[in-house]
Parts: C-alpha cells; sequence; structure tokens
C-alpha cells in the first residue's frame, strides 16, 4: 500500500538527466504545472529553454495532488476580497481562462468537465455536537460565497443531495494529475530541453547550477511549490512548506459525481470513472506535524484520512496506495512571483490550490522577466 495512485498504468519514458554544461535563452527549475507553464511560455516568445527538475516530471505535488481543477484562490471568493481586494476576482478569472485553455487542449478524456462540490462537513449525520456546529457555520459560509459569486457573474449553485448540503460549482473540472503533467511535457519536450533526475544546487543571476551541469540563461525561473523554501532561503519569511497526504482505494459503487472537498476545504476526494476513490486531507487536524519538508505518509493522518474514505464511500473501503507531497503556503494567502535577482523570479506558495493558480503564476513571471510586465496585484511580489 505504497505509491501514487495517479501513476497506476502511467505510460512515461522519462527524460534523460541534464549531461554538462548547456546554454539556453531560459531557464526553468521544476517541471510541474507551473514550470511547465513557463517552459511553454518562453516558447512562446521564441526563446530556447532548459528545463530541470530534481526527480520526474509532476513527481512532486504536482502529480500527487488531488486532480481538482477549481478555479480561484485558496480560500472561498468572498474571504480572498476581504483579504486581498478586488483582485482576487481577476484571479478567479484567470484561473478560468488557464482550465479553458487546458480543455480546449486536451479534451474531456484528460480535462473532466464535471464541477466540483463543496460540502459543509462531510457526508453523513454529524457525529457530535461540534462537528454539527462546524456544519452549520460552514453552512453560513456557503451562503456568503454564493453572493460574492453572483455579484461577480461566476456560475454557482446550492446544492442538496446524497452527499449532504453545500455548493456545486459548475465550471470546475477533474483531472489525473500526472498524466496532465506528462502530456505537456510530451509536447515541450519537441521544442526544449527538459531534464529529470537534475538536482538544482544554487540559482543566481544568469546561472543554474545543478548536480550534472551549469545552465547559462539569461532568464530563469524557478517554479518550485514545496521546498521552495529549502531551495531559496531568502523566501523563508515569505513561505512555509506543508505536508499534504493523500491514498487511494479500491473501486467501489459510484457516489461522488465530481471532485467534493468539505470541512472548509481541508477533506476532500475525487472518484474516477473506474470506480477508485482518491481521498486527501485532514491538515489541520495534525498541524504540528505537517508543517514539514518531509514528503512521506503518516500513520496518524493515514488513519483519519480512511474514515474520510469510508465517510465519501458510504461503506468500508480497501486502501491501495498511499502517499505524500510537499506545498507551498504564504501568510495571506496570495502566491508568490517575486524576483531574486536580475531576470530571476520565482513562483510557488500556491496554498495547496496550484493545479491552474500555478501556470497562472508562470506565465506572468515570465511575461515580467522578457517584457516588463509587473505581475498582477494578487500576486505577491
Amino acid at each position: 500500500m505504497t505509491g501514487v495512485g495517479w501513476d497506476v498504468g502511467l505510460d512515461w519514458p522519462g527524460f534523460a538527466p541534464l549531461h554538462g554544461d548547456m546554454t539556453a535563452d531560459a531557464c526553468v527549475v521544476g517541471l510541474g504545472a507551473s514550470g511547465l507553464a513557463a517552459v511553454e511560455a518562453f516558447a512562446d516568445y521564441g526563446m530556447t529553454v532548459v528545463a530541470v527538475d530534481a526527480g520526474r516530471v509532476a513527481g512532486g505535488a504536482a502529480g500527487r495532488n488531488g486532480g481538482f481543477l477549481i478555479a480561484g484562490p485558496e480560500d472561498p471568493l468572498h474571504l480572498a476580497i476581504e483579504r486581498w481586494g478586488e483582485c482576487a476576482v481577476d484571479l478567479y478569472r484567470a484561473t478560468l481562462d488557464e482550465l479553458r485553455t487546458l480543455a480546449e487542449r486536451y479534451g474531456p478524456a484528460v480535462v473532466r468537465p464535471v464541477g466540483s462540490i463543496r460540502l459543509a462537513g462531510l457526508p453523513g449525520e454529524p457525529r457530535d455536537e461540534a462537528e454539527a456546529a462546524d456544519r452549520d457555520a460552514e453552512l453560513a459560509d456557503c451562503a456568503r460565497q454564493v453572493v460574492a459569486l453572483n455579484a461577480h457573474g461566476i456560475a454557482v449553485e446550492e446544492y442538496d443531495g446524497p452527499l449532504g448540503r453545500g455548493l456545486f460549482l459548475p465550471d470546475d473540472a477533474a483531472t489525473n494529475p500526472a498524466i496532465r503533467a506528462t502530456l505537456i511535457a510530451r509536447d515541450a519536450a519537441m521544442r526544449d530541453r527538459l531534464c529529470e533526475n537534475t538536482r538544482v544546487l544554487e540559482v543566481g543571476r544568469g546561472r543554474v547550477l545543478t548536480e550534472h551541469g551549469t545552465i547559462s540563461a539569461g532568464a530563469v525561473v524557478v517554479a518550485v511549490d514545496g521546498r521552495l523554501d529549502v531551495l531559496l532561503p531568502q523566501l523563508r519569511d515569505r513561505v512555509r512548506t506543508a505536508r499534504l497526504q493523500m491514498l487511494a482505494t479500491d473501486a467501489v459503487p459510484p457516489r461522488l459525481p465530481c471532485p467534493v472537498y468539505g470541512r472548509w476545504g481541508y477533506d476532500y476526494a475525487q472518484q474516477l470513472d473506474d470506480g477508485r476513490l482518491f481521498v486527501g486531507g485532514g491538515r489541520d487536524r495534525f498541524l504540528d506535524d505537517e508543517w514539514t519538508s518531509e514528503s512521506h505518509p503518516t500513520e496518524p493522518v493515514q488513519a483519519y484520512i480512511e474514515t474520510v474514505a469510508r465517510r465519501m464511500a458510504d461503506r468500508p473501503v480497501t486502501v491501495t496506495h498511499r502517499w505524500a507531497a510537499s506545498v507551498g503556503f504564504t501568510e495571506d494567502g496570495r502566491p508568490l512571483c517575486t524576483r531574486i535577482a536580475d531576470g530571476v523570479v520565482a513562483v510557488g506558495g500556491y496554498n495547496g490550490t496550484g493545479n491552474l493558480v500555478g501556470p497562472v503564476a508562470a506565465r506572468a513571471a515570465v511575461d515580467w522577466i522578457v517584457d516588463g510586465t509587473p505581475p498582477p496585484a494578487y500576486l505577491s511580489t
């Protein structure tokens, strides 16, 4: 019961590591969703690119997350507006555009346009008075979210069904994150040099030093979410690494029509067409332990996630895979897009919602470097 459930059946021959020194117009560090978006953005400017990753394409959080393609920031829109102002709406629209582009490019086999459900609490009757009170509070928060979404013309419906009560967001989608990333990487590798298993040792102006050689490039984007504070210690006061844990189960009868997240988004699940459940969460219940750069699953969190899986399935489940990944969090929930040196910009701190936010931040980083366009206000510089 180890390994990443998303990798079952994944056809990925991989890329060779970097071999010796190289020169290109641009270098990208990280081959997750944001790094691949940066590679594409540089290529759109007609620039040559060398991109590296310490492991496999999407071997970190980009290929180990819940597979939710959810528009907007981590916070519900009304809370993000309270914290950042109206620029939160701009981020919501930018992620919707990113999702539409991805769906048009790869179609419903990769991007399933099924929407998402925000539940108040978890499926089933509350287990105690505290859970009942928390569910009521979340229902009230859902009502505030509806007001904000309606005010900005963003689709939302109330959900009242077999799983409980909450909201249905019809514009959202689901994916296998590993397949999504490797398909994008295959396309990018037709133009540019992508290298796996190449650990970066140092990033500086015009130069990226790796364990296998040095890349000389006038433009550099560091697109690393989890452990960004390890690679770039100067960002330790701005981004913090946390561990997110998941598991996969054997097939159960159809129950989840789309990605479902509940209990204020801390717990989440997706059911594939073959009936398997992919379930994660519980970080808030073990918060002190989960602020870590370690990326192996732990027994307490996994035991809790199993209870979430049973509630999502409404029956006993058999776990087949367990895994964890590192992600970056910022204090105010705004993703980072920050200059490290002349021609060097780092992006990260997606607060657990990097599938769409990450590519948006990465494209902004490339625009900033190449043509001087300042990043949008919803990105922390």
